[in-house]
């Protein structure tokens, strides 16, 4: 079996690659692409920015995106909805919001596809937190639980309908249980 060497890009290598659909991220020395986004894939990505900016943006206390591609501590990922504070959003000259993140989110949230790898996901969470982000969360919508990683603490899976679910501080006026959550699957 013969075995070809393959060149060994860089991250900056890796960011002057042309885009590819899905996201491709930079991991540890590899680039990983994402897998294509499903039906409730979607639909939770969709809902929970919607739901989120409509609580923060117009005081403009923090901005959700979705697969918005972060570049911070050797890696370059692209979490389903990243959350910025305020303060935090990058600009361009002109005051616009700026199409490079060169920065972790305040809060990253992840879900699950089907056929992806938890530890890949987890691992991005992971460092998002090492690296600054206050919170992290992990939605499976199969088994319809969500892991809460809180910086700092032992992440907590929540599975029940009524329980709330935990958010940064500054979001504190965004309240979602479980089961809204996982409501909004239903049509």
């Amino acid at each position: 079996m013969v075995q070809i060497q393959t060149k060994t890009l860089t991250l900056s290598e890796f960011l002057k690659l042309p885009e590819t659909e899905p996201a491709s991220e930079y991991i540890n020395g590899k680039i990983i692409q994402k897998p294509m986004p499903q039906g409730k894939h979607s639909k939770l990505q969709g809902k929970l920015v919607t739901t989120i900016n409509e609580v923060v943006e117009p005081r403009k206390i923090a901005l959700a995106f979705p697969e918005l591609r972060c570049t911070f501590d050797g890696r370059s990922i692209v979490a389903d909805v990243t959350v910025f504070t305020w303060d935090r959003i990058p600009v361009d000259e002109n005051g616009d919001v700026a199409n490079v993140f060169e920065t972790y989110p305040d809060w990253t949230i992840e879900i699950l596809s089907p056929g992806q790898s938890q530890t890949k996901v987890t691992g991005n969470i992971l460092h998002c937190l090492k690296n600054g982000t206050k919170m992290g969360w992990l939605i499976d919508p199969m088994v319809r639980s969500i892991l809460i990683y809180p910086p700092g603490k032992q992440p907590e899976i929540l599975a029940k309908p009524e329980e709330l679910l935990p958010v940064p501080d500054w979001s504190a006026e965004l309240r979602l249980t479980v089961g809204d959550l996982f409501g909004w699957l239903k049509l």
